[in-house]
């Protein structure tokens, strides 16, 4: 039997989430060290030199960021496919994961979800309100308007469920733990693709184990992982202390 596939990231994170649904649809086996990137030890820096998550560990192969590590699980097991078969509609569906991965990271992760819970919950700091604001009335309605007129009407994005679809749910899915939803009546097609994403059985899968842990302490999350019956390694490169800085993941 071959090595099981380890991922080392949290269920919170929209890029760790993007991995985990794609191994999902694939069937691939895999276990997780759900570690967030602020308590990874010296082993973590030394697999991710940019200390980011997800990392996956393949034998003795490493690869990080979620892009990479989700186009080589596609050569590992071409289906079913996360990417469309026609080369265009391939290339936009990269297109709109990196502008998942960027632009819709900026507003919805590092502005809104980094401010009320990252800074709050991990590092007792108060969030900046006036970054909140921004994000809130600026920079995420411009990437809905853009996203409002990439989506079609049903469906998914390319015919299939692929790359661009889950990398937008994902996103979707974290601000959620803030409290953020789409307004469907200024933005229906966005709106109404992410709830046909996140009723995918992959995302309402990993869904039950993000909620088991989502409001506990870090120290109290990897126990209540286990009793869900999260697929966790035996050993885990996260500290008990989260180092301070800006959010790392990828």
């Amino acid at each position: 039997m071959p090595p099981r596939l380890r991922v080392i990231g949290n269920y919170i994170s929209p890029y760790v989430r993007k991995v985990l649904v794609c191994l999902e649809l694939k069937g691939l086996a895999y276990e997780i060290d759900p570690i967030a990137p602020f308590v990874g030890n010296d082993a973590f820096t030394r697999l991710s030199p940019l200390r980011r998550i997800p990392v996956l560990l393949d034998g003795e192969l490493a690869l990080n960021d979620s892009s990479v590590i989700c186009q080589y699980l596609e050569d590992k097991q071409p289906t079913p496919s996360i990417y469309p078969r026609d080369i265009a509609d391939r290339a936009r569906a990269r297109w709109l994961e990196e502008y998942a991965d960027t632009r819709l990271a900026d507003g919805l992760i590092w502005r809104l979800f980094y401010q009320l819970a990252i800074r709050r919950r991990l590092f007792g700091e108060t969030p900046d309100e006036a970054v909140v604001q921004h994000a809130l009335e600026v920079e995420i309605p411009a990437t809905l308007d853009y996203l409002e007129q990439q989506l079609p009407h049903d469906g998914f994005a390319f015919g299939a469920l692929s790359i661009a679809d889950i990398s937008i749910a994902s996103f979707f899915r974290t601000a959620s733990f803030v409290r953020y939803a789409i307004d469907a009546g200024r933005w229906p097609l966005t709106a109404a693709l992410v709830a046909r994403v996140q009723a995918q059985p992959a995302f309402q899968k990993l869904a039950r184990f993000e909620d088991c842990m989502l409001r506990l302490p870090l120290a109290e999350q990897r126990g209540a992982l286990l009793a869900a019956g999260a697929p966790l390694t035996h050993d885990t490169l996260g500290t008990s202390t989260p180092r301070p800085g800006p959010p790392r993941a990828a």
